[in-house]
Formats: C-alpha cells, structure tokens, sequence
C-alpha cells in the first residue's frame, strides 16, 4: 500500500467515521436465534435440509468415516491410544454441535436432540480436571499444550464455547457451556497480563469469550478477549507460523490490532479476528477498535471483495495477496471466508446502525455463502471460482472440513440476522418470513413477516401489541435498490434505475425518513396494523472498476440481492462462447434447478460455434439462460461464468 493511499485513507477515515462516532451511536442488538420462528419459502426448506442431509453426513463422517468422535472416546478411556486425523479435528465436531442446536431449536427434532447430547457426554468426559481439552494433546502427550501457537488449541476451544453457548440457548441444558466454562477458567489461569504471553495462531477465541461473556454475565471472559486482541502485533509469537517471535501478516500479527488499515494473510483467519474485536469494542465502546474495524472493512470491500460478496482470492494462503487482485477462475473464495463475512458485517452494524453493513452480509450471505452448500445438502464446495471450465464438482468431504460445518451453523442460525432493536426501534435487516416478538417500553410488539423475497421485494408485516404504543420501524433499504451493487465503487451499476421503495400502513402509502439506510416509521402502533414495505426488482447488468482486469469489457447480472452466472447445463453444454452486448434485454422466467424454484434470467445473445470444417467460426442467436450463483454445480460438473463478455475479444471459443 503506498505512502499517499495510506494517508488519504486515514483522513478520510478520521473525518467522516470519527466525526460520526462522535454523534450519539445507534447500537443495534441482533434478536437471538432462539427467539425467531423461520417459515420462509426460502430459507425454511433449507434450514429443514441441514438438519436432516446436512447434518447427517456430519454425524456419518464424524462418527464413522473419520476419527473424530473416536478421539474424544479414546482421550476418555486414557489408555494410549493413537490419535487419529489432524490436530484441529476437534473443532468441526463443535460446529456441527452448534448447528444441531439451531436445528433442534427450529425444528424439535429430538433424535438429533439425542445424538448432540451423547456427542456431549463423551467431550464432558474426555476433559482433564484442570479443565483442558483437546484430544490432540491429550492422546499424543499433554506436557507439548500450549508450546505452539499455531496448533489451533485454542481455536478449537473458540468454538466449543461457541457450540456450548449455543445449545444452552436451545435446549437450556448446562452441561456443555459447564465443560466450556471450565476449559475458559484453564485459559484464563494459564495467560493474561502477569503470566504468559498468548498469540492466537488461527483467531476464533477472541468473538467466543465474549459469546460466553454475554452467556454469563462474566466480565472477566470480555476482558481475556480484550487482552488477546492486545497480544497481536507485540512479536510474541512461539511454534510454526512465526520465526524468531516475528509475526507475520498471514494471521494478522505484523501491527496491533487497533494500528491495521489493511486487510491481510488468511481470510478466515482475519474475518474471526475482526468480528472479535467488533464484539469487544460493542462491549467496552472502545473506539480505537471500531476505527481500526472501519479502516480494514473499506480495505476489503472497496478494493479485495468478489461481487458475490467472497473473500480471499489466492489459494496459496487461503487468502488476500495485493489491491484489486480478484480473478475469476482462479478464484479460491473458502466458504468459510464468506461465513466469516456474515459474522464481521452483523458487528459492524450492530456497532454503527449503519445498513451498508447488511447490504454485504446480505450480499455473502445468498452468494458467497449459499454456494458452498449444494442444494441437495449433502455436498459442498470448499473454494467458490467465479468462472469454471467444467473441471469443478462438489464433493461429499474433505480432509480439512470446516466448511461443511460452517455452512450448516450459519444456514441454521440465519434467523439471528433477520431483526435488531435499539431501546423502541425495531429493525429488519433481512427480508425472511418469520415471527418474532419485541419488549418496548411499557409494551410488547409481534411481528410476522411475509415474503417471497429474494424472488419479489414485496414485505409484509402483521404488528400485534399488547397495548398500544408509540415505536419505529425501520426497513433497510438495500444497496441494490440505491444503484449501489456493493459499498465503494469497485462495481457498478450500468444500466442506472429510479425505483424506490414505498411503504403502506394499514393498505395506505405513507411517508417515511432514511436514516443511516435504513427507511424509518414512527407511529403509535395498535393490534392488528400492517406494514407493507415494497421494493422493485429489476434486473441490473453490473460493471467493474478497470483495475480489476479479469472483468474488463464483461458485466455481471443481479436481481434484488442474488448474483447470476450462465452455466453449461442450460446453454448446450457450453458458456464461454456467449457475448452479451451493454444493449442486451434480460427477461425473468421461472426455473427449476433440480427441485430449488427459482427467478432465472433469459435474453437472446450472440453465440460463437466452430464450423464442421473446424477451423472457421459463426455468430448464432441463441437463447441464453442465466441462473443463480448460489445453485450451480448441481447438475454435474459443466463450464460456468459470472462475467460475461461484452466485446467478441474476450470471448473462447474451445469451452
């Protein structure tokens, strides 16, 4: 990064995000999973598959084709035995915990119910008494713990109290967050100021102390998360990743966290890290944090962020390499970076208000994310390309499989990012149907909300209330809607639109004000209102900046939150020979991709074919389909593209 952007970015930072912070803060509470009913038409059948395909090849693998319950099995029995997988096998058995507590919550299932609890008593029971656990250590020698930074004990940790906290939420069983909260106290005798120094090798530890914190009521886990974020930057590392103490950008430890501008090193890494220190600086309103957290997010999205709203480019560190370097084919985009993005992004809103924040977990969430995850539930992408020439297949598992996992909690969970409060505002961040009910000040409001959203922008929400009282609602208006295609100006819309949202209460348009982007109304609500909150759709055809060389003379196509990509399967066989000119005219039609219904885009375009002869070329008209992102590969592997060319020089033929 040079001298003069380094500066530029710093001014613009202090001045305007500063300045801001220095009015009163809006802090936006997430409403928890466990207090949100999921019926939507989209997320609903989904969530009903991770509980059931998801999450039984989780449990299959987990118990049968892997070692990982085995581990726990044999650290219980304390007889020698081998430990089997890698070190950091742990954690993907917290995950899948995690995620089958949102799915037992949501759907009562109590053979899941069953089997998460037998999983728990065999962790319970592998636990030393000074509260350690990680079968790793224990089954290849307990006198190594703790002498190697980058060995994830303490990420595996992270994320078994996060899959206590959570299964405590739904179930009300204390067992699990009893066995985190011991495995804590460990940490917290063991490093802090005093006695010794701790870097996290891959950050995870940071965002779940302060779940335990709120779990708890406990400050002292907030302030061992405060601490560990302090650790960064200091050159106290120890073991594999660092060399002589020296920390490295890969994990984030060249500068103390509230020094860092620039997003860098491995992506998921970063993204657990910064939704920690969003978490902290929510809780502390420590605003060296909160400018450090604004610095590094417009790094990441103005310059080193897809248009689907993934991260990390290069495989070679599962992560960022340089500004604007974001190729399509050779894009490696981890799942789990883009889980991550979700995570980060809800921090970031809850800290400011701001609903840019939403419009990128929205943007990761439906595209990124969602295509980690096939649409039969049992498969998974580990890397997400924007472009394929066929050689892509989603497969049942990997030797590292955190993003099965991953996948499967946050598909589960999406109700914890659909709504927010602040004292008598209400907020709706995502536009999924549910129910969820809301304490004000003298009241109690119940919205039920429905939608056929991502398809259509048309919301509707049932109010009931207690009694009447006066409250705001506040709908996010959403990027798209404001010929924004995501924050900054690394895309752009091309084709410009005036649509608006308008909102009806009680079938009677009414005016509202924008705040932070949000469109707010205020009113002394009685039982039984509606609130209607309409939001055109049109398809928009998507431009990059120029220093993203791999998207010069293409676009990309969006309608309301959902990015497309044409795939062979639709197009006979191929889609690398498709030119689509500026002028092109896309029409929505219905679509099925297997048994997902969905809002496909169809245009007549330019098609390139070889001659018999094999030498020369023809330009056919063909009906061209364009599908969305998140539901390709599903069908067999076949050639796929995000950008399409709009000049005939970018455009191969041999695919």
């Amino acid at each position: 990064m040079s001298t003069i952007r380094i500066f530029t970015t710093v001014l613009f930072v202090l001045v305007s995000f500063w300045g801001n912070a220095q009015q009163a803060s809006v802090h936006i509470n997430p409403v928890n999973f466990s207090k949100v009913i999921i019926n939507d038409d989209f997320w609903k059948p989904k969530i009903d598959k991770v509980a059931t395909k998801t999450l039984d090849a989780c449990i299959y693998q987990t118990e049968v084709n892997t070692g990982r319950i085995r581990n726990f099995e044999k650290a219980a029995r304390a007889k020698g035995e081998q430990h089997e997988g890698i070190f950091y096998d742990d954690s993907d058995v917290y995950k899948a915990i995690e995620a089958m507590a949102y799915a037992i919550k949501l759907t009562g299932n109590k053979a899941l119910e069953q089997k998460a609890d037998e999983w728990i008593d065999k962790i319970a029971a592998s636990q030393q008494r000074d509260g350690y656990l990680n079968t790793y250590y224990i089954l290849t020698g307990l006198d190594k713990r703790w002498t190697d930074m980058d060995k994830h004990e303490d990420y595996c940790g992270g994320h078994m109290i996060e899959a206590a906290v959570a299964y405590f939420d739904a179930t009300g069983k204390k067992k699990f967050l009893d066995v985190s909260k011991r495995w804590a106290d460990h940490f917290d005798a063991t490093f802090g100021p005093g006695k010794r120094n701790w870097v996290t090798g891959h950050q995870e530890l940071e965002l779940a102390l302060v779940k335990l914190y709120k779990a708890t009521g406990e400050k002292r886990y907030l302030t061992l998360a405060d601490w560990l974020l302090s650790e960064r930057g200091k050159n106290h590392g120890i073991g594999s990743q660092w060399k002589n103490g020296k920390g490295t950008d890969y994990s984030q430890d060249l500068l103390p966290v509230k020094e860092q501008s620039e997003i860098t090193g491995h992506a998921v890494r970063a993204m657990y890290l910064y939704t920690g220190a969003a978490d902290v600086a929510a809780h502390t309103g420590d605003q060296d944090y909160l400018l450090a957290m604004r610095r590094v997010w417009q790094d990441v999205v103005f310059r080193n962020m897809y248009i689907t709203g993934a991260i990390g480019s290069a495989g070679k560190n599962e992560g960022f390499s340089k500004d604007y370097d974001l190729p399509n084919e050779q894009a490696y985009c981890e799942t789990c970076a883009s889980v991550g993005m979700v995570f980060w992004n809800q921090r970031m809103n809850s800290l400011t208000g701001k609903a840019e924040y939403i419009d990128v977990l929205e943007k990761s969430l439906y595209n990124g994310a969602l295509d980690g995850l096939s649409l039969s539930g049992d498969r998974f992408f580990y890397g997400n390309p924007l472009a394929s020439q066929g050689n892509h297949n989603r497969r049942e598992w990997f030797g590292t499989a955190c993003c099965p996992s991953n996948i499967a909690r946050l598909i589960t969970s999406v109700g914890g990012y659909v709504y927010g409060q602040e004292s008598n505002t209400i907020y709706i961040n995502l536009f999924v149907g549910s129910e969820s009910s809301f304490d004000l000040a003298s009241s109690t409001m119940k919205i039920k909300t429905s939608t056929s959203y991502p398809w259509q922008g048309n919301v509707s929400c049932n109010i009931s209330m207690s009694k009447k009282e006066k409250a705001a609602i506040a709908f996010r208006i959403p990027g798209w809607l404001r010929n924004t295609p995501a924050p900054g100006n690394l895309y752009s819309f091309l084709n410009q639109s005036d649509a608006a949202p308008t909102i009806l209460v009680n079938g009677k348009l009414v005016a509202f004000k924008e705040e932070n982007g949000y469109a707010v109304i205020e009113k002394e609500w009685k039982d039984g209102d509606m609130v209607e909150y309409r939001m055109p759709m049109e398809v928009r055809k998507i431009g990059a900046k120029k220093e993203l060389v791999d998207n010069n003379y293409r676009m990309a196509l969006q309608r309301g939150p959902i990015v497309y990509c044409v795939e062979g399967a639709d197009n006979n066989g191929k889609a690398w020979n498709i030119f689509s000119p500026l002028t092109a005219n896309f029409e929505i039609e219905n679509f099925n991709v297997l048994d997902e219904k969905v809002i496909s885009l169809v245009s007549t375009l330019p098609v390139l074919q070889i001659d018999a002869d094999g030498q020369s070329t023809k330009t056919l008209n063909q009906k061209v389909r364009a599908i969305p992102y998140y539901t390709w590969c599903n069908r067999g592997s076949n050639p796929m593209q995000v950008w399409l060319p709009t000049v005939y020089k970018d455009i191969k033929i041999n695919y």
